[in-house]
Protein backbone atom coordinates (compact mmCIF):
# COMPACT_ATOMS: atom_id res chain seq x y z
CA UNK A 1 0.00 0.00 0.00
CA UNK A 2 1.28 3.47 -0.88
CA UNK A 3 0.09 7.08 -1.05
CA UNK A 4 -1.28 6.76 -4.58
CA UNK A 5 -3.31 3.66 -3.66
CA UNK A 6 -4.81 5.25 -0.53
CA UNK A 7 -5.75 8.45 -2.36
CA UNK A 8 -7.37 6.62 -5.29
CA UNK A 9 -9.36 4.40 -2.92
CA UNK A 10 -10.67 7.38 -0.95
CA UNK A 11 -11.54 9.37 -4.06
CA UNK A 12 -13.58 6.42 -5.33
CA UNK A 13 -15.26 5.84 -1.96
CA UNK A 14 -16.22 9.50 -1.63
CA UNK A 15 -17.21 9.93 -5.28
CA UNK A 16 -14.69 12.74 -5.79
CA UNK A 17 -12.52 13.74 -8.75
CA UNK A 18 -8.80 14.44 -9.01
CA UNK A 19 -9.51 18.10 -9.76
CA UNK A 20 -11.42 18.38 -6.47
CA UNK A 21 -8.40 17.03 -4.60
CA UNK A 22 -6.03 19.34 -6.48
CA UNK A 23 -8.13 22.36 -5.53
CA UNK A 24 -8.30 21.34 -1.86
CA UNK A 25 -4.57 20.56 -1.69
CA UNK A 26 -3.66 23.82 -3.51
CA UNK A 27 -1.70 22.07 -6.24
CA UNK A 28 -2.24 21.62 -9.94
CA UNK A 29 -4.43 18.87 -11.35
CA UNK A 30 -1.42 17.71 -13.37
CA UNK A 31 0.56 17.20 -10.16
CA UNK A 32 -2.21 15.06 -8.65
CA UNK A 33 -2.47 13.02 -11.85
CA UNK A 34 1.27 12.32 -11.89
CA UNK A 35 1.18 11.46 -8.19
CA UNK A 36 -1.66 8.95 -8.63
CA UNK A 37 -0.07 7.33 -11.70
CA UNK A 38 3.26 7.13 -9.81
CA UNK A 39 5.03 9.23 -12.44
CA UNK A 40 5.97 11.59 -9.62
CA UNK A 41 7.22 10.38 -6.26
CA UNK A 42 5.20 11.47 -3.21
CA UNK A 43 6.81 14.29 -1.22
CA UNK A 44 8.80 13.24 1.82
CA UNK A 45 6.90 13.20 5.13
CA UNK A 46 7.39 16.41 7.15
CA UNK A 47 8.63 18.06 3.94
CA UNK A 48 5.33 19.73 3.09
CA UNK A 49 1.87 20.46 4.45
CA UNK A 50 0.19 18.95 1.39
CA UNK A 51 -0.57 15.73 3.26
CA UNK A 52 -2.49 17.60 5.97
CA UNK A 53 -4.73 19.26 3.39
CA UNK A 54 -5.31 15.97 1.58
CA UNK A 55 -6.10 14.18 4.86
CA UNK A 56 -8.78 16.72 5.69
CA UNK A 57 -10.30 16.64 2.21
CA UNK A 58 -10.31 12.84 2.03
CA UNK A 59 -11.62 12.54 5.61
CA UNK A 60 -8.62 10.52 6.72
CA UNK A 61 -7.14 10.49 10.25
CA UNK A 62 -4.67 13.30 10.89
CA UNK A 63 -1.22 12.34 9.63
CA UNK A 64 -2.44 9.24 7.78
CA UNK A 65 -0.96 10.01 4.35
CA UNK A 66 2.35 11.13 5.87
CA UNK A 67 2.48 7.86 7.82
CA UNK A 68 1.80 5.83 4.66
CA UNK A 69 4.45 7.82 2.75
CA UNK A 70 7.02 7.20 5.49
CA UNK A 71 6.36 3.46 5.53
CA UNK A 72 6.49 3.24 1.73
CA UNK A 73 9.75 5.18 1.64
CA UNK A 74 11.30 2.91 4.26
CA UNK A 75 10.34 -0.19 2.27
CA UNK A 76 11.74 1.36 -0.89
CA UNK A 77 15.06 2.04 0.82
CA UNK A 78 15.20 -1.53 2.09
CA UNK A 79 14.73 -2.83 -1.45
CA UNK A 80 17.39 -0.48 -2.85
CA UNK A 81 19.93 -1.08 -0.13
CA UNK A 82 19.35 -4.69 0.79
CA UNK A 83 19.63 -3.57 4.41
CA UNK A 84 17.64 -1.34 6.71
CA UNK A 85 18.29 2.41 6.43
CA UNK A 86 19.06 2.53 10.17
CA UNK A 87 22.15 0.35 9.62
CA UNK A 88 23.61 2.58 6.89
CA UNK A 89 22.49 6.19 6.99
CA UNK A 90 23.64 7.08 10.51
CA UNK A 91 27.23 6.56 9.31
CA UNK A 92 26.67 8.82 6.30
CA UNK A 93 24.88 11.45 8.36
CA UNK A 94 27.61 11.36 11.02
CA UNK A 95 30.22 12.07 8.35
CA UNK A 96 28.21 14.95 6.87
CA UNK A 97 27.65 16.54 10.26
CA UNK A 98 31.27 16.15 11.38
CA UNK A 99 32.47 17.86 8.21
CA UNK A 100 29.85 20.63 8.34
CA UNK A 101 30.95 24.08 9.50
CA UNK A 102 30.61 24.03 13.29
CA UNK A 103 28.51 27.21 13.48
CA UNK A 104 25.94 25.68 11.13
CA UNK A 105 25.91 22.13 12.49
CA UNK A 106 22.92 22.49 14.82
CA UNK A 107 20.76 24.00 12.07
CA UNK A 108 21.80 21.38 9.53
CA UNK A 109 21.05 18.58 11.99
CA UNK A 110 17.55 20.00 12.57
CA UNK A 111 16.89 19.97 8.82
CA UNK A 112 18.26 16.44 8.43
CA UNK A 113 16.05 15.18 11.26
CA UNK A 114 12.97 16.86 9.88
CA UNK A 115 13.64 15.69 6.32
CA UNK A 116 15.22 12.21 6.59
CA UNK A 117 17.28 11.50 3.45
CA UNK A 118 15.76 14.68 2.01
CA UNK A 119 16.98 17.08 -0.65
CA UNK A 120 19.60 18.86 1.42
CA UNK A 121 21.19 15.68 2.77
CA UNK A 122 21.28 14.09 -0.67
CA UNK A 123 22.56 17.25 -2.34
CA UNK A 124 25.54 17.58 0.01
CA UNK A 125 26.33 13.85 -0.12
CA UNK A 126 26.18 13.84 -3.93
CA UNK A 127 28.55 16.79 -4.23
CA UNK A 128 31.01 15.21 -1.80
CA UNK A 129 30.94 12.04 -3.90
CA UNK A 130 31.46 14.06 -7.10
CA UNK A 131 34.44 15.89 -5.60
CA UNK A 132 35.90 12.55 -4.49
CA UNK A 133 35.23 11.04 -7.94
CA UNK A 134 33.58 8.02 -6.35
CA UNK A 135 31.58 5.95 -8.82
CA UNK A 136 28.70 5.28 -6.43
CA UNK A 137 25.79 7.06 -4.77
CA UNK A 138 24.48 7.70 -1.27
CA UNK A 139 22.48 4.45 -1.36
CA UNK A 140 25.52 2.27 -1.97
CA UNK A 141 28.28 3.77 0.15
CA UNK A 142 30.56 1.24 1.79
CA UNK A 143 32.79 1.62 4.84
CA UNK A 144 35.72 2.01 2.43
CA UNK A 145 33.95 4.87 0.63
CA UNK A 146 33.23 6.62 3.92
CA UNK A 147 36.84 6.25 5.07
CA UNK A 148 38.08 7.77 1.81
CA UNK A 149 35.67 10.70 2.10
CA UNK A 150 36.75 11.24 5.69
CA UNK A 151 40.40 11.43 4.66
CA UNK A 152 39.68 13.72 1.67
CA UNK A 153 37.08 16.23 2.93
CA UNK A 154 38.13 18.83 5.46
CA UNK A 155 34.81 20.69 5.72
CA UNK A 156 31.77 21.95 3.84
CA UNK A 157 29.52 24.98 4.13
CA UNK A 158 26.21 25.84 2.46
CA UNK A 159 24.15 28.99 2.05
CA UNK A 160 20.61 27.78 2.72
CA UNK A 161 19.08 30.74 0.90
CA UNK A 162 20.83 30.02 -2.42
CA UNK A 163 22.15 26.48 -1.85
CA UNK A 164 25.64 27.66 -2.80
CA UNK A 165 27.94 24.93 -1.51
CA UNK A 166 31.62 25.22 -0.63
CA UNK A 167 33.73 22.11 -0.02
CA UNK A 168 37.24 22.38 1.43
CA UNK A 169 39.66 19.47 0.96
CA UNK A 170 42.48 18.53 3.30
CA UNK A 171 45.70 20.40 2.60
CA UNK A 172 48.11 18.54 0.36
CA UNK A 173 45.51 16.17 -1.11
CA UNK A 174 44.92 18.15 -4.32
CA UNK A 175 46.18 21.42 -5.76
CA UNK A 176 42.77 23.09 -5.66
CA UNK A 177 41.56 22.78 -2.06
CA UNK A 178 38.27 24.70 -2.31
CA UNK A 179 35.42 23.56 -4.56
CA UNK A 180 32.38 25.80 -5.01
CA UNK A 181 29.02 24.86 -6.49
CA UNK A 182 26.34 27.39 -7.43
CA UNK A 183 22.78 26.14 -7.92
CA UNK A 184 20.82 29.39 -7.86
CA UNK A 185 21.56 32.82 -9.28
CA UNK A 186 19.75 36.09 -8.70
CA UNK A 187 19.15 39.20 -10.71
CA UNK A 188 17.40 38.34 -14.01
CA UNK A 189 13.76 38.41 -15.05
CA UNK A 190 11.07 36.04 -13.79
CA UNK A 191 10.82 32.50 -15.10
CA UNK A 192 7.72 31.28 -17.00
CA UNK A 193 6.99 28.97 -14.08
CA UNK A 194 6.87 32.00 -11.80
CA UNK A 195 4.31 33.64 -14.07
CA UNK A 196 2.19 30.48 -13.90
CA UNK A 197 2.59 30.49 -10.12
CA UNK A 198 1.27 34.06 -9.96
CA UNK A 199 -1.63 33.19 -12.26
CA UNK A 200 -2.83 30.38 -9.99
CA UNK A 201 -4.40 31.86 -6.83
CA UNK A 202 -4.45 28.44 -5.18
CA UNK A 203 -0.66 28.54 -5.17
CA UNK A 204 0.21 32.21 -4.75
CA UNK A 205 -2.72 33.96 -3.02
CA UNK A 206 -1.11 33.90 0.44
CA UNK A 207 2.31 35.18 -0.68
CA UNK A 208 3.41 38.58 0.61
CA UNK A 209 5.03 41.21 -1.67
CA UNK A 210 8.40 40.51 -0.03
CA UNK A 211 8.06 36.77 -0.63
CA UNK A 212 7.05 37.32 -4.25
CA UNK A 213 10.05 39.58 -4.79
CA UNK A 214 12.34 36.87 -3.42
CA UNK A 215 10.77 34.15 -5.59
CA UNK A 216 10.86 36.33 -8.70
CA UNK A 217 14.62 36.85 -8.40
CA UNK A 218 15.47 33.14 -8.22
CA UNK A 219 17.24 31.98 -11.37
CA UNK A 220 18.45 28.54 -12.50
CA UNK A 221 21.21 27.27 -14.74
CA UNK A 222 19.87 25.09 -17.53
CA UNK A 223 16.63 24.17 -15.73
CA UNK A 224 13.10 25.59 -15.78
CA UNK A 225 11.17 25.43 -12.50
CA UNK A 226 7.42 24.85 -12.53
CA UNK A 227 4.69 26.77 -10.74
CA UNK A 228 4.60 24.01 -8.15
CA UNK A 229 8.31 24.52 -7.47
CA UNK A 230 7.65 28.15 -6.52
CA UNK A 231 4.86 27.07 -4.19
CA UNK A 232 7.18 24.64 -2.45
CA UNK A 233 9.95 27.25 -2.30
CA UNK A 234 7.45 29.58 -0.63
CA UNK A 235 6.85 26.96 2.07
CA UNK A 236 10.62 26.52 2.50
CA UNK A 237 11.01 30.28 2.84
CA UNK A 238 8.51 30.27 5.71
CA UNK A 239 10.11 27.33 7.53
CA UNK A 240 12.19 28.69 10.46
CA UNK A 241 14.40 25.57 10.40
CA UNK A 242 15.95 26.78 7.17
CA UNK A 243 17.31 30.01 8.68
CA UNK A 244 19.56 31.00 11.54
CA UNK A 245 18.20 33.22 14.28
CA UNK A 246 19.43 36.85 14.04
Amino acid sequence: MDVAFVIRERLEELGLEQRDLARAARVTESYVSQLLTRKKAPPAPNRTDIYDRMDRFLKLPDGELARVAALARKEELKRELGETPESLFPRVRDLLLRKCRAEQRKQILAIFERQPFGELERLVAKQLLDVASLATDIFHLSARHLAFLDSLIHSWDIDLATFSLEIVLHRGVVAERVKRFEFVERGSGPEPGFQEFLADPLLSASATPQELEFLKDLQFQGRRPTALYYYRELQNLRDPLHFQSP
